[in-house]
């Protein structure tokens, strides 16, 4: 087994259990830690401007990722008219800064603020290196290598889904350049990440979500009469 095989093709499944079985684990013994434990409340300022970029970015980054997974094909005929290709490349890379931005303020927060540092545990300190590793790689990939977009969906997008539907094709990637493979191992890194770090507060949305399909709640309300003394008092 070569070590393409093993990390692309092995390790997935690796970290996307430590996913599952941490995640369900956490929400039994311990569900009201999903929250992100907000620091806002220690220092504002830093916070607002790291804050804002990094999830703007990231989460604009991530759904044009999605998008290439779920309709990789017409990503690739978007991509076949050069002014859309251009448009598409120059948005990613500046998505991508921006993030590294409000990322690197974040950092710098928990840094050089006291309070915040003090509520800062060893897996935020790896969440922060291990995001930081995921965004450079990210950039520059767009910036080293052209048309990121195009082999994103031609290659990486099919190795994705052959994991997904449990027979792993690690040769879809084992011919990407070598800060690509990082990038994308890195990835994989994180989901094994999510049960112990602040990453599981992200799917603290499924439950506000179970409020749309619920039944409707019939509300009684019952007052009593304000006592004789209170009402002479007042």
């Amino acid at each position: 087994m070569d070590i393409n095989s093993l990390l692309f093709g092995n390790a997935p499944y690796l970290f996307i259990m430590i996913a599952i079985v941490g995640v369900i684990y956490r929400y039994a013994a311990n569900r009201y830690s999903w929250s992100s434990q907000s620091s806002q409340f220690l220092e504002n300022a830093t916070l607002f401007y790291g804050s804002f970029p990094w999830h703007y970015g990231i989460i604009l980054v991530l759904l044009g990722h999605l998008i290439g997974i779920l309709i990789p094909q017409s990503v690739l005929a978007w991509n076949s008219v050069p002014v859309r290709l251009y448009v598409l490349e120059i948005s990613g890379l500046a998505l991508g800064i921006l993030a590294l931005f409000g990322l690197l303020a974040l950092i710098y927060r928990r840094l050089t603020d006291s309070r915040a540092k003090a509520v800062t545990t060893s897996w935020d300190v790896l969440l922060l290196i291990v995001l930081l590793i995921q965004v450079v790689t990210g950039i520059l990939n767009a910036s080293m290598y052209r048309w990121g977009s195009n082999w994103y969906a031609a290659s990486a997008v099919p190795w994705i889904w052959s994991v997904l539907s449990l027979s792993p094709k690690p040769a879809y990637v084992a011919t990407l350049p070598l800060i690509t493979k990082v990038h994308i191992f890195n990835a994989l890194i994180i989901i094994g990440l999510i049960p112990f770090t602040r990453l599981v507060h992200m799917l603290a949305f499924i439950g506000p979500i179970k409020y749309l399909f619920r039944p409707y709640q019939v509300v009684r309300w019952y007052r009593r009469e304000a006592p004789e003394e209170l009402v002479q008092y007042k």
